[in-house]
């Protein structure tokens, strides 16, 4: 292994696990590689160049054809598909979920995925978040979920495979008193399985708690659609870990599903599934155990399903802490060895990085005493594990110290609002609103958009740099719960500003050899020009839109997350699209592309010309791809 030394600091070179990213300049997965790293290595692009870089297309994210032949259509702006690039086409799912192939040059529709014989017209739906890829030239093929069914269609054509399946499809749903629910990127292909998790939902019941059953993993025949194996997300009779769902709660136990899409390694044969909470998100006492594999990293062999390793990064988790990302995959040099890495970021700030062929955590990981509920009949975890290294690129715990303090009188009316609320430590657990107390609940942070969220973060394997975007974002956890009317006390502190310092969205620069932070800036101007805010001549203090980043041998492109009414939290995007260097995070290059980020950006190389392309809409701004490139 060849070490390159730069400003000081030793930084080995490192490979990819699964698919080499952008071989021939593609994007062939969700997140370039089957290793989610969501790195191009490409650079066309730099700094040289980077004041050239203007918009080259803008295209509907639905073919036209659509809307002009169902013009009473309505269609969701929050378009979050990030497509991928294989030999000279690119592949994307729609604004109502079907695939689509398009020219990468222009964005001009090639061919729309038809209706299914016998299916009533396809009007709306949801896009996925990606679709896969799998064979190569006139036996490529194209997988994808839409509703209740796995989709295999031909690359060229966008033709269902009658083979595949019943005619082309596979039915999801256990049976037909479920339906399918998959907000995930895509199905992963390693070999010749296809790996999906999703989760199936009882008709007709309002609590996504109580109707869903768990979300097991399942494998298929990329051929066939035959399915070879399912994993149980939730222990069942016989099987090691039923003991920690006590009183037997595993019979009723659902949610733990994969909603954030897979990693893999395919020479292992190895794929990596980040798990949700268990149900209900903040109230364990049906539930009293550590409940594996909630919010557990699991590896399985591809081929037969089984369990290689886990690691549970919350026991017992009250405050919806799921993993909301797949792990990246690469080979790191860790305390002078090299090592086969999955890093995983989540919600809590904190970053845990295994060997990705034994589970073996990489740097130290400590169970480190927590809070405990008073509430009766609530079974808290009594330790939380803590990774030594890296430090946490984000906040944790809610107290006065985390306060706005700007000025004296919006520090005191911060302390008022606080004041209503129990606080403490990260994992302090839920409280009941209204009781005794007179508390309204727990205020928490990071709250359930995290630290991280779906968006995740990115690694540069030539570095084992990973790029964090992440928000510092307060909840409120109480047993009877319900979305509350100030739940976003981002924006609802005082006088409309959020309730906590800057920044309120930030990049994290780590670099994974050491488990050092390298650098961190706020991602945006967040509410600087805030009226209370007038004459105080602030720094840019970071949106908190859950941005997505995308990394090339030149620069981290990320945008500031979507806009009003799309957003999680609320008012909280913004529509700038920057360049930032990697060593030091400077804004290198920026433009406003006229609504915020929905979706990943990629890049790719196209007949010459390197392309990045990323998803974008708003309340009034219908969602849209925008390319850019060099004029």
């Amino acid at each position: 292994m060849k070490v390159l030394k730069t400003a000081g600091l030793a930084l080995a070179l490192v490979m990819t696990a699964g698919t080499q990213a952008g071989a021939k300049g593609d994007w062939a997965h969700y997140g370039s590689d089957s290793g989610d790293t969501k790195y191009a290595p490409l650079d066309q692009i730099n700094a040289n160049t980077i004041k050239r870089l203007k918009v080259a297309w803008r295209a509907p994210a639905i073919d036209p054809a659509f809307r002009v032949a169902n013009p009473q259509a309505k269609l969701s702006n929050n378009f979050r598909n990030a497509p991928i690039v294989v030999d000279g086409v690119m592949y994307m799912s729609n604004q109502i979920g079907q695939v689509e192939a398009r020219d990468p040059a222009s964005g001009k529709v090639i061919w729309r995925q038809a209706n299914f014989a016998g299916d009533p017209p396809a009007i709306s739906g949801n896009a996925a978040r990606a679709v896969a890829i799998w064979g190569k030239g006139e036996q490529s093929r194209i997988v994808t979920v839409r509703g209740n069914y796995l989709y295999l269609l031909d690359a060229r054509t966008g033709a269902f495979l009658p083979e595949f399946g019943d005619k082309g499809r596979v039915d999801l749903r256990r049976d037909p008193k479920t339906f399918f629910s998959w907000g995930a990127p895509a199905p992963i292909v390693v070999g010749d399985v296809i790996v999906i998790g999703g989760q199936p939902i009882a008709t007709g019941v309002a609590d996504i708690n109580k109707a869903s059953l768990a979300g097991n993993i399942r494998g298929f025949d990329v051929r066939t659609g035959k399915p070879l194996w399912t994993f149980n997300t939730v222990p069942q009779e016989g099987e090691p870990g039923t003991e920690t769902w006590e009183h037997d709660s595993w019979r009723q136990g659902g949610k733990t599903k994969v909603w954030s899409g897979f990693s893999a390694d395919e020479q292992l044969g190895y794929v990596y599934v980040p798990l949700s909470a268990p149900p209900s998100d903040y109230d364990g006492r049906g539930r009293p155990g550590d409940n594996l594999y909630s919010d557990s990293l699991v590896a399985l062999d591809a081929k037969t399903g089984k369990k290689v390793w886990h690691f549970q990064t919350v026991h017992h988790d009250l405050w919806d802490y799921d993993l909301p990302t797949p792990p990246m995959l690469a080979d790191i040099k860790v305390n002078g060895r090299l090592r086969k890495a999955a890093i995983q970021v989540t919600k809590t700030a904190f970053v845990f990085a295994f060997d990705r062929a034994t589970g073996e955590p990489l740097f130290p990981i400590e169970e480190r005493r927590v809070p405990q509920s008073t509430m009766a009949g609530e079974k808290t975890s009594p330790t939380q594990p803590v990774p030594m290294k890296p430090a946490p690129f984000d906040r944790q715990g809610m107290g006065e110290d985390q306060l706005i303090d700007f000025t004296p009188a919006l520090r005191a009316e911060a302390k008022e609002i606080m004041s209503h609320y129990v606080v403490g430590e990260m994992y302090t657990p839920p409280s009941v609103a209204g009781g005794a107390d007179g508390k309204l609940g727990t205020l928490y942070m990071p709250g359930w958009v995290g630290g991280v969220n779906w968006t995740g973060a990115a690694l540069d394997p030539q570095t084992g740099v990973i790029y964090i975007p992440s928000v510092s974002v307060p909840w409120i956890s109480r047993y009877n719960y319900r979305r509350p009317p100030e739940s976003s006390l981002y924006m609802e502190g005082p006088q409309g500003l959020p309730l906590i310092k800057p920044p309120y969205g930030r990049i994290t620069a780590i670099d994974m050899n050491s488990g050092d932070h390298l650098w961190m800036v706020p991602n945006g101007d967040g509410p600087r020009d805030h009226p209370a805010l007038k004459g105080l001549n602030v720094p840019p203090l970071g949106q908190a839109g859950r941005a997505a980043p995308l990394l090339t041998k030149s620069f981290l492109f990320m945008g500031e997350g979507d806009m009003v009414g799309l957003s999680i939290p609320k008012l909280s995007g913004g529509n700038m699209f920057r360049a930032y260097d990697k060593k030091t995070g400077k804004v290198a290059w920026e433009t406003d592309l006229g609504a915020g980020t929905t979706a990943p950006p990629i890049s790719y190389m196209h007949k010459g010309k390197q392309y990045i392309v990323v998803g974008i809409g708003g309340v009034d701004h219908p969602a849209e791809l925008v390319a850019l490139s060099l004029d």
